[in-house]
């Protein structure tokens, strides 16, 4: 997966240093951890950023696990001779392995209402609650999620999904090539790629499928949380597994309607689907259920159809089928939307926030004698 955290963090590691430290993964109990951790650290390409693999012991018990992260986590801190530095959070729950640490600011990048996510451990909202008590930024990934968060801190700043209109226009180019397992599948092609799990409508995409035999589904990306049992089998209905970013504009490319058939359920509700303006950046028409962040302000002003219901879903892709809309109309104004999106923009703007924040901070430690 290539989406917010990669593109923002990235565009950071160009300017600084920045340790990724993923979540612990537990090895079996026979596996040999010396001191009940072990260490990877790949540096990403064309930037400063380090991805930290930590693996742990299996035998832990809750509290083992957490002392033994947090050690080293400020042991690689002091190995990699990092002094001041900002705390960046994308998970509640990774607060519990950062206590000791003293940054000099801390941010909560909240991307998305992980309480309401099919099996999300029952603590993480008081785990969210002590970590909004800690930070001194929150960023939000979508308008209804600012809409929750905001009365929640003082400094709670709305930065929607962006895109990488560069990336995913190659999508409109006529001569792109021509991924070897979409080459077979016959048109007219309907297609969306990211995670499939219990935010897709999966019983939508069975009756569609059911209703249009002749129309072609096509599903990218992995499966989680979900039973592969689950998945609606049809002969309409192609799931290829995950793909590389890279991949994503050929892909996208073959496609003559991109569809969100996203179920309207407690893990839906706060979404920013980053694929809306990736989709709209590769020049496809896109249907999408009424998912507050697409409908305000995709919908509204025209740029994706909104269905709710196989029937509206069977009417709007037969209207863009037939060719029955003005299709340089919608594109002009897709791209004039567009025009005012980039993930540069969106590290700027976050960027400018956290330096008057960073400012502030100094001056009052100025104010009260304690600036070092």
């Amino acid at each position: 997966m290539y989406q917010r955290p990669q593109h923002l963090l990235s565009r950071f590691g160009k300017k600084s240093q920045v340790l990724f430290i993923e979540e612990p993964i537990r090895l079996p109990n026979h596996s040999n951890v010396e001191d009940g951790a072990r260490l990877e650290i790949v540096r990403q390409k064309d930037s400063s950023v380090r991805v930290v693999t930590m693996y742990i012991s299996g035998d832990l018990s809750f509290e083992e696990e957490t002392n033994i992260v947090s050690q080293r986590i400020q042991e690689l801190l002091n190995e990699q001779q990092i002094g001041d530095y900002i705390a960046w959070f994308y998970s509640p729950m990774f607060l519990r392995y950062t206590k000791g640490l003293k940054p000099y600011l801390s941010i909560y990048d909240c991307m998305d209402e992980l309480a309401a996510f099919n099996f999300a451990p029952p603590e993480i909202k008081i785990m969210e609650r002590l970590l909004l008590d800690q930070v001194d930024i929150v960023f939000t990934g979508g308008k209804t999620l600012y809409e929750l968060k905001k009365h929640s801190h003082p400094e709670v700043y709305y930065f929607p999904s962006s895109i990488d209109k560069h990336h995913f226009a190659k999508a409109r180019q006529n001569n792109i090539s021509v991924p070897v397992d979409q080459e077979h599948i016959p048109h007219p092609r309907l297609g969306y790629h990211g995670v499939i799990d219990e935010r897709i409508d999966l019983p939508l995409l069975a009756a569609i499928a059911e209703q249009r035999p002749n129309w072609h589904f096509i599903m990218i990306g992995p499966t989680a949380k979900i039973s592969p049992s689950d998945l609606p089998r049809r002969a309409n209905i192609y799931y290829l597994g995950q793909k590389q970013y890279a991949e994503l504009p050929q892909y996208l490319a073959g496609w003559d309607i991109a569809f969100m058939p996203f179920a309207l359920n407690a893990s839906t509700r706060y979404i920013s689907p980053t694929k809306t303006p990736e989709y709209l950046s590769g020049g496809k028409p896109v249907l999408s259920t009424a998912i507050n962040d697409v409908v305000d302000p995709y919908g509204n002003l025209g740029l994706v159809e909104i269905i709710s219901s196989p029937d509206e879903f069977i009417r709007a892709a037969e209207r863009i089928l037939s060719g029955q809309w003005d299709k340089n109309k919608w594109l002009k104004e897709t791209d004039d939307f567009l025009s005012h999106l980039s993930w540069d923009i969106t590290f700027g703007t976050m960027l400018h926030v956290i330096n008057q924040s960073l400012e502030s901070k100094k001056s009052k430690t100025l104010k009260n004698g304690l600036y070092v």
